[in-house]
């Protein structure tokens, strides 16, 4: 055992940690909320990642995101976590794309294998399409609600998509995926606090987005530790 990972090993146990150093877990989305979900992850010792992300760096990312920093905008946000993961864990199978998922590309995706599928992505169509298939196929899998417009930590809760309430986003892929035959079964990470409404505003003429939603330092990186947790747990008790 490497000596980074001891701390790890005392309070999971040798054999937990061998499962989370064999076990390959996907991250779509790498925002907000998804790269601090990849970072603990592989801070906990999972031995192999994939991310998937569009988006570069930029200046209005600074105030939440973990690849933000001023050095770093204009660049691939898979590329920059890609490279701060392996300052963390240089032996990690690690790998960056920088591409848009398109939900009709959800199942060759899926075919690499995972042990565990963490969803932290922002438009709807290709969400729903990775949360269906992933169900479908009986791969694990836990998905982010909605982050922005709240501010108590203390909200933030797991549930099956069938029990979630006040939040918007929620709402919409709990409707979508019954409209594809699925009533429960997918675990998320949401917040039971009423979103402050002057927080969002609509926007025109950008790709995949409607609405620009105000958001607080803390609050994704909290669901994405709280996405980080759930993997964790579940993987070393397998």
């Amino acid at each position: 055992m490497e000596e980074w990972l001891s701390r790890t090993s005392l309070l999971v146990g040798e054999e937990a940690l061998a499962r989370l150093q064999q076990s390959h877990v996907l991250v779509v989305g790498v925002g907000g909320v998804g790269a601090y979900a990849a970072e603990m992850i592989v801070r906990a010792g999972v031995g192999r990642i994939t991310l998937l992300d569009a988006d570069e760096v930029e200046a209005s990312n600074l105030n939440r995101q973990l690849v933000a920093l001023c050095s770093t905008l204009g660049r691939p946000k898979v590329d920059v976590l890609r490279q701060r993961l392996l300052d963390i864990n240089p032996h990690l199978h690690i790998e960056a794309c920088a591409r848009y998922l398109e939900a009709g590309d959800v199942e060759t995706l899926l075919d690499g294998g995972f042990d565990f599928v963490v969803d932290a992505i922002d438009t709807l169509a290709p969400k729903v399409a990775l949360l269906a298939a992933c169900v479908r196929r009986q791969v694990p899998v836990i998905s982010s609600m909605g982050a922005g417009a709240r501010l108590d930590p203390a909200a933030v809760a797991y549930a099956d998509i069938s029990k979630t309430s006040r939040c918007g986003l929620a709402r919409e892929v709990r409707r979508r995926l019954r409209a594809a035959g699925i009533e429960r079964g997918v675990t998320v990470v949401y917040s039971t606090e009423e979103p402050v409404a002057s927080a969002i505003r609509t926007v025109e003429g950008e790709r995949n987005k409607r609405s620009v939603t105000g958001t607080v330092s803390y609050l994704p990186a909290l669901f994405g530790c709280y996405l980080a947790a759930h993997v964790i747990r579940q993987l070393s008790e397998a």
